[in-house]
């Protein structure tokens, strides 16, 4: 029903259509066809939606190789040709009808009529303000004339003058003026009167200035009025007036507007015939679309069963399983092909369920195994039988500071480092090869336990390879700490006790010997003398510095002013390295910390003066004297604690950064080595962190100083700390 509605409305709107265009005459214009062409192309539209609809649908049937696409395809396309051939053979011979039509409209004649009567309106205003200007200048050559042959002359005389020019214009003036700037009137003419002033704007005064005689025509008035400035005045301007016949004026304005309306008329000659041409070609495809849907619907009823299996096919294989189609009656292959199909997705479904069950256990066991690999610290790598990446974790991604485009590449590519031990597992056929491998990423040396095992399938061929690490840097470091701290101890112990004998011999030699010798050799036993009493201090004073570091005396903990404590070790250091300028960037208000405060001022103090001293020796290395070095200080409250950050452009931090936190590690040949190692110690001692980093550089284009980070926790605010009080004191009541 709804199919032989469609087609049944096309014809009704062609009628309906052809009769508001043609016997009614209603004009392109009219509310009526507005509303019919309107109609149509709602028809059209919606036609052609449904048409497009099935075509796809053909199309895909077609490209799929379904059975009953082609006939269905063939009888679309044969409703098709037959209602396009006489559709479009109407709409070409009309449009032909239209255009010769047309022709006669804007013959040669017509447009020779146009021109002249817009020619002949033309030529009457000309003249009118030809003769205007013509009058203005005569009166204005008066007047200045005039002035010139007068030693003064008043707005009296003015009006005189104007009166005498006035009479002698032989075509008549209905008004003459003589205006100021402003536009205020200096004297009037004969028959000029206050009443039929028109007081010029502005813009037409100035223009009158600087471009000479303006003319104003005002239509609605029946006159012509012009202005000029008159050239022996100051400020002084010619403003008249004449009648025209309006009717006249109103005849120009209705032969322009004719001729323009013709000219626009002949410019859109070809679009007014395209229009029409459209409209008929539009009735033409409303004819073709429904012919083109009947036919759709009727090739759809002898392909129908054949469609429903297509579309059920085409679910089936997208996924859905659940589709059925519905069974024909009868024994004939089409009613068979449907209960055949019906018995194929019901065990398609059921294989499905079974499968995704096991995919389902398998995918939970991957997943456990991802969390596993991701959360552990350790990095992890998977290698496949050729040594090719095919598993990184995340942790193996930050300790090799991996990107994703070496996930695909060979160990001995991605990692350089573990090629030598990677060989020798494959080389000596071992299951498992463990190693401590030294790292270079991003300027810092780390230092990694690595174990790579070989991963063994179920008939005993390798299938890959699983290379394991961790980062021993901070458990080597500590190491190295504890058996220095060990050996401090007993330099303290060992060497420290005979250094006083040492001393008090060589000074007893000295006295004793000395007066016994001649002056030669008493000179000579005092040079010898000193020098082991010298060289006895000195190695008194590093003995000092390793007793510090093995025996580093417990803080003396109060509430300090940390900002002070830095700001003090800033000014220390600006009056001790005046070749080098430091800059401060401290909060304003007090920052409290429960610290030993001559522990922490050793500390910076210690660490501002390794800045410098960096400054130095890249002035040194680079023979840079002139290099401006400079020392940046800053401290910030992150939370409950305090950052403390001081940097420098000077040398920089080497390779194994790490190690600078060994005693007797440093860059310096004058250095002992024991300056950081003290410094970490004191840090740490107080609950905190010292950390090495490069510096951002102070310039564009300049190079990477160092920076220590320093995090030092800050003292509990008064009321926190009275209330774990209160609850401790509740607690102690309470046991």
């Amino acid at each position: 029903m709804a199919t032989f509605c469609v087609v049944v409305l096309a014809p009704v709107l062609v009628i309906a259509t052809y009769l508001v265009l043609g016997p009614l005459d209603q004009g392109a214009s009219s509310q009526a066809l507005r509303m019919i062409l309107l109609a149509d192309f709602v028809y059209a539209m919606l036609v052609a939606a449904l048409v497009l609809q099935r075509i796809v649908a053909l199309i895909a049937a077609r490209r799929a190789k379904s059975a009953g696409s082609r006939l269905h395809l063939r009888l679309t396309g044969v409703f098709a040709i037959l209602a396009l051939i006489p559709t479009v053979s109407v709409a070409i011979f009309a449009a032909l009808t239209v255009n010769i039509g047309l022709e006669g409209w804007f013959s040669d004649r017509v447009r020779q009529v146009v021109g002249s009567s817009l020619e002949a309106a033309e030529a009457y205003q000309e003249e009118h303000r030809r003769d205007l200007t013509l009058d203005l200048s005569a009166l204005a050559t008066h007047i200045d004339q005039s002035r010139r042959g007068a030693f003064f002359m008043t707005d009296g005389d003015v009006r005189i003058v104007l009166a005498q020019g006035q009479a002698q214009i032989q075509r008549g003036l209905k008004e003459a003026y003589v205006i100021d700037g402003t536009g205020q009137i200096r004297a009037r003419g004969e028959r000029s009167y206050l009443f039929d002033f028109e007081q010029p704007s502005v813009e037409v005064l100035q223009a009158a200035s600087d471009e000479g005689v303006q003319v104003i025509e005002d239509w609605a008035n029946n006159e012509f009025r012009a202005i000029v400035r008159l050239s022996e005045f100051v400020d002084r301007y010619l403003y008249i007036s004449r009648e025209v016949d309006g009717a006249l004026l109103g005849l120009l304005d209705d032969t322009k507007q004719t001729a323009q309306f013709y000219q626009q008329l002949e410019s859109e000659r070809g679009r007014v015939l395209f229009e029409f041409g459209l409209i008929y070609l539009g009735f033409a495809v409303i004819l073709i679309l429904a012919s083109i849907w009947l036919g759709l619907q009727f090739a759809e009823r002898l392909s129908r069963p054949v469609g429903r299996l297509t579309g059920a096919a085409q679910r089936v294989g997208a996924g859905d399983l659940d589709v059925r189609v519905l069974e024909e009656e009868g024994d004939d292959e089409i009613a068979m092909l449907g209960r055949y199909f019906n018995q194929m997705t019901r065990q398609l479904k059921a294989q499905r369920a079974t499968l995704l069950e096991n995919t389902e256990q398998i995918e939970k066991r991957r997943r456990l195994f991802d969390s596993v690999l991701s959360s552990v610290t350790s990095g992890v790598v998977g290698l496949d039988d050729e040594g090719r990446v095919t598993f990184v974790n995340r942790s193996a991604e930050r300790l090799l500071d991996w990107d994703e485009d070496r996930a695909t590449l060979a160990l001995s590519v991605a990692v350089p480092e573990f090629a030598a031990l990677f060989e020798r597992l494959k080389a000596d056929g071992l299951e498992t090869v463990q190693e401590e491998v030294k790292v270079t990423r991003n300027g810092r040396l780390e230092n990694l336990l690595v174990r790579m095992a070989t991963r063994a399938g179920e008939d005993g061929a390798t299938e890959g390879y699983v290379v394991a690490f961790d980062d021993v840097s901070d458990l080597v470091a500590a190491q190295r700490m504890a058996a220095w701290g060990d050996v401090a101890r007993r330099i303290a112990h060992e060497i420290k006790n005979p250094l006083t004998p040492i001393q008090l011999s060589a000074e007893r030699i000295k006295r004793k010997f000395s007066r016994h010798l001649d002056a030669d050799n008493a000179d000579s036993l005092a040079q010898l003398t000193e020098v082991i009493v010298r060289q006895t201090n000195d190695l008194r004073r590093i003995v000092d510095e390793f007793s510090k570091f093995a025996r580093m005396p417990e803080p003396e903990r109060r509430s300090e002013n940390l900002v002070k404590l830095v700001q003090d070790a800033v000014v220390l250091q600006q009056a001790g390295q005046p070749d080098v300028r430091i800059v401060a960037d401290l909060p304003a208000e007090e920052i409290l910390a429960d610290l030993d405060a001559t522990m922490i001022s050793q500390a910076l103090t210690n660490l501002i003066k390794n800045a410098g001293e960096a400054i130095e020796t890249y002035r040194q290395k680079q023979d840079d004297l002139d290099h401006l070095g400079q020392i940046r200080v800053g401290m910030v409250q992150d939370g409950r604690g305090a950052l403390i950050r001081i940097s420098d452009n000077g040398i920089g931090l080497p390779e194994d950064r790490a190690r600078l936190f060994e005693p007797y590690v440093t860059t310096r040949s004058e250095g002992t080595g024991l300056g950081l190692p003290i410094v970490k110690k004191i840090i740490e001692e107080h609950g905190g962190t010292l950390l090495l980093d490069d510096a951002e550089p102070f310039e564009e284009g300049a190079h990477c100083g160092a920076m220590a980070v320093i995090r030092l926790g800050l003292s509990a605010p008064e009321g926190q700390g009275q209330n774990d009080k209160d609850d401790s004191a509740a607690t102690a009541a309470a046991e």
